[in-house]
């Protein structure tokens, strides 16, 4: 009974359990290239900078595709955007390790390629997807579940890469991602639609609405334009993590191992985070929850830095920043479907999270910048952190109320 009451129907059990094969697929890729760092140093011959700018290339392209992707989305369906972005993915990674791979087709590989593709594959097509499918008061839960199977993607991801990389080295590595990229395509054959007269999320008023009037009255929010602004942070925070900690750990002289165990702490205790703020999302403020999960990542943050170089300390912080990791997305996900309804919520999210990945291109690329000027890492890490704190304060003035048009809903 409980399962027919989460569930509306058929369609939207089946699309979730494909969106969260496919956003474990490639949000796992797209964790581990960080282990890969010095394999490219040595063989292709790049330095830390030009590993954080085709990182932040990635994240960059990651973020101009996913609105563009999220609009096609919206009209044509997210399982061919799907299958389509997985191409570019899948090309990157085999002219990474057999094509033209340094100086500029070291970046257009890693960079531009993977970076378009996972606008396509990489979460947010299909929590739009799954989103459509569920009301408002079990939506973030939904979201939630996607999100957290991203995590297993996360953690299973970064254990197998670093035992590949050992066994196989770096070439072969990249070879095997690509059955992973065939399986994350097809998985996403079974993504379904929503059909207009079976939409339990909009109103006649709503489906009458056009992407040009949509854009509009998004940009004319308040809510919407500092959501874009919370999420820019989190693009930071978390691609600063991903791409740059195996070399921090080194630096701080953590064991070697911890840089992998960190990871994939992320992506397990990513798991409870997203579902605890998804099923909390749907019961409180989503505002509010947003500004708790950023001032939490920058108390983290803080402790890391300041606490003893120890296993324990290095542990801590990939349960903590994990449990805080991904949780973003519920509520932001959350408040934009709450007001603007969910017809365009491929393409809004989008916007959103090309915001996202703005920060995400500054967290790789400065990390590595600082790096190489400095010989250090704190400066980035001393602006993630007051970044932090800004998307804590930054949140509260939304407005979650839905907007007029949807009263009818």
């Amino acid at each position: 009974m409980i399962k027919e009451k989460f569930f509306p129907n058929k369609a939207a059990l089946i699309t979730l359990i494909s969106a969260c094969l496919i956003v474990a697929v490639f949000m796992g890729l797209r964790m581990v290239f960080g282990l890969f760092t010095d394999f490219f140093v040595t063989d292709l011959e790049s330095t830390i900078t030009e590993f954080g700018l085709a990182i932040g290339i990635q994240m960059l392209m990651w973020g101009m595709f996913a609105p563009i992707f999220g609009a096609l989305a919206d009209k044509i369906g997210s399982a061919k955007v799907t299958i389509v972005a997985s191409f570019f993915v899948a090309l990157g990674i085999y002219l990474l390790y057999s094509g033209p791979n340094t100086g500029i087709f070291f970046q257009i590989n890693l960079g531009l390629l993977i970076g378009i593709g996972l606008g396509g594959t990489a979460i947010s097509v299909q929590i739009a997807a799954v989103a459509k499918h569920f009301p408002n008061k079990t939506r973030g839960m939904a979201i939630g579940i996607v999100v957290a199977m991203a995590s297993i993607g996360y953690f299973f991801s970064p254990i197998y890469t670093k035992f590949a990389l050992s066994a196989f080295g770096w070439e072969k590595t990249l070879n095997t991602y690509l059955y992973l990229v065939l399986f994350g395509a097809i998985a996403a054959i079974f993504l379904r639609e929503v059909k207009k007269e079976k939409n339990i999320n909009e109103s006649t008023i709503v489906d009458n609405q056009t992407l040009t009037e949509a854009l509009k009255e998004a940009f004319n929010h308040k809510g919407f334009i500092l959501l874009t602004f919370g999420f820019f942070v989190c693009g930071f925070n978390i691609t600063l993590v991903s791409a740059h900690i195996p070399s921090y750990i080194q630096e701080r002289g953590f064991e070697i191992w911890t840089a992998a165990a960190i990871l994939s702490l992320i992506g397990l205790f990513n798991v409870f985070g997203t579902l605890t703020f998804g099923y909390l999302s749907g019961k409180y403020s989503k505002k509010i929850l947003l500004s708790i999960l950023y001032f939490a990542r920058g108390i983290v943050l803080i402790l890391f830095l300041i606490l003893p170089t120890s296993t324990y300390v290095a542990i801590g912080f990939g349960v903590l920043y994990g449990f805080l990791w991904l949780a973003t997305i519920p509520p932001t996900n959350g408040i934009i479907s709450q007001i603007f309804g969910t017809k365009y919520l491929a393409t809004l999210y989008g916007l959103v999270f090309f915001s996202h990945q703005i920060g995400s291109f500054l967290g790789a690329y400065l990390g590595g910048y600082f790096y190489d000027l400095y010989g250090s890492f704190d400066y980035a890490w001393y602006l993630s952190i007051v970044l932090s704190f800004f998307a804590t304060l930054v949140h509260l003035p939304i407005d979650e109320k839905p907007l007029p048009r949807l009263a009818t809903i």
